[in-house]
């Protein structure tokens, strides 16, 4: 019999660790439950540990049960890189690519970069996932995705970063309060802003565009999306900012809004992520430089 750890085990123990539920996490694994209680109790015994606390209603990760569970993770994470790397040496530029954005930068570029993403690498299969930012960095770091899109700035640790371009502002007021002159940021001092909920990274970017201002959210009111801020805007409810990607993808929609640009506002910066340790870092510069081509496109009359 077979005493040693495989990374089947420690797979079946973090489904555990994920779940904590042994139904559901067969099912993350492929397998039927007498199948995972089987390996785990493998694995329990060729530790000598316990590793779950196990009841008819829960499941209990023990504390050293999390601690290897944390390990088994980078194990299993290593172990797909070493696929990943020996895959890539044939064709790097073919399969499977998960690739995350924030929902303020996703939809307004990946779809205006994926055709000519198709022409340059048409063995890629992208599977795209919108997320706020911190899943999509646990998402990153536990090789849940491969590849993000996020916008600085923001806490980072242990990833490569290239940064694509700044992302500036515009003013959205309701219809007839300005001109398309530039606004001033001295001219908002004392205003309150209409943002996204709180975990939206664009909620606290807009906040930090004016540092040196009294600029603050308008704590009754937040959005779940930028359309929702745009019609609320529309109806005269307040003011808000918009970034200058969503405006070029046509965000507005048509909507009766007034628009003027926020020279002063200090731009948040729109860049592509992957592990240290990944093996596809080429192809993802690639990846980096289609988007900035994307964003350098003409754009469209507001």
């Amino acid at each position: 019999m077979n005493t040693n750890i495989t990374l089947r085990q420690l797979g079946f123990l973090v489904a555990v660790a994920d779940t904590l539920n042994f139904s559901r996490a067969a099912e993350q694994c492929f397998v039927t439950q007498p199948t995972l209680s089987a390996g785990l109790k493998e694995l329990e015994d060729r530790l000598g540990v316990v590793l779950a606390e196990r009841t008819k209603r829960s499941v209990l990760l023990t504390p050293v049960g999390a601690v290897i569970a944390a390990r088994a993770r980078a194990v299993l994470l290593a172990a797909r890189e070493i696929e990943t790397l020996a895959a890539t040496q044939a064709a790097p530029d073919t399969g499977d690519l998960r690739l995350g954005a924030i929902p303020t930068i996703g939809p307004y570029l990946i779809p205006r970069a994926l055709p000519e993403i198709r022409r340059a690498f048409p063995g890629l299969r992208l599977l795209m996932r919108e997320e706020m930012t911190e899943p999509l960095l646990d998402g990153l770091h536990h090789g849940r995705l491969d590849l993000i899109l996020f916008a600085l700035p923001f806490e980072t640790s242990g990833i490569e970063i290239m940064e694509l371009f700044e992302d500036g502002y515009h003013l959205a007021a309701p219809p007839g309060s300005f001109g398309p002159e530039p606004v001033r940021v001295s001219q908002l001092d004392g205003a309150r802003l209409m943002l996204l909920e709180r975990g939206h990274c664009l909620q606290r970017h807009a906040l930090s565009a004016f540092p040196d201002h009294d600029i603050q959210q308008d704590e009754s009111f937040s959005a779940t999306s930028l359309s929702t801020l745009i019609s609320m805007v529309s109806e005269g409810l307040g003011i808000t900012l918009l970034p200058d990607l969503a405006l070029d993808a046509g965000v507005l929609g048509g909507q009766n809004v007034a628009i003027a640009p926020l020279p002063d506002a200090c731009p948040r910066k729109v860049v592509l992520a992957w592990r240290t340790t990944s093996a596809r870092a080429e192809l993802f510069r690639s990846l980096g430089d289609i988007f900035r081509r994307t964003r350098g496109l003409v754009r469209p009359p507001r």
